[in-house]
């Protein structure tokens, strides 16, 4: 069986879907920001280095329904088949966290795949991980100087 390539090149396909996108939001604050909602774009920019539907290559983390961590890519062998080329791997919640860092960052260094977007993929990990810790509960702050001479005095 033949590999297919696919008949255009990511380029023109950036070109061509850059302004107007199902992906992109576009914010009037800060400057007349963009960003995109793809969920194989690591870092939220709207850019053709980190656009997963532009690219042949493109990795994405998210979190998990059961707490875990999601790690999606695309094949880069079956373009013209959207349903079969992504392969999804899914870390449960116990997973070590070091165990995920290493899996995404194999998954982007293995035969050319993306190692410009590792740092990015492992940050965003870390991210995803951080959010899902329980939140500590912070004591009671202790009133001081002033305010605890008059604390002491009307008790």
């Amino acid at each position: 069986m033949s590999v297919q390539r696919p008949n255009v090149s990511n380029d023109l396909i950036w070109l061509i879907t850059r302004n107007q996108n199902a992906y992109l939001v576009r914010r009037n604050t800060g400057g007349g920001s963009q960003f995109s909602r793809d969920p194989l774009n690591l870092v939220n920019k709207h850019s053709f280095k980190y656009s997963g539907f532009a690219n042949n290559k493109a990795v994405g983390v998210q979190s998990a329904e059961n707490g875990g961590v999601t790690v999606t890519a695309k094949k880069p062998g079956s373009p013209q088949q959207p349903a079969q080329n992504q392969v999804t791997v899914t870390y449960g919640p116990k997973t070590a966290t070091r165990k995920i860092y290493k899996g995404v960052a194999s998954k982007t260094a293995q035969h050319g795949y993306r190692a410009d977007v590792r740092e990015e993929a492992v940050a965003r990990v870390s991210a995803v991980r951080r959010s899902q810790l329980p939140k500590k509960e912070t004591p009671a702050s202790k009133p001081r100087g002033a305010q605890a001479r008059k604390a002491e005095t009307s008790e």
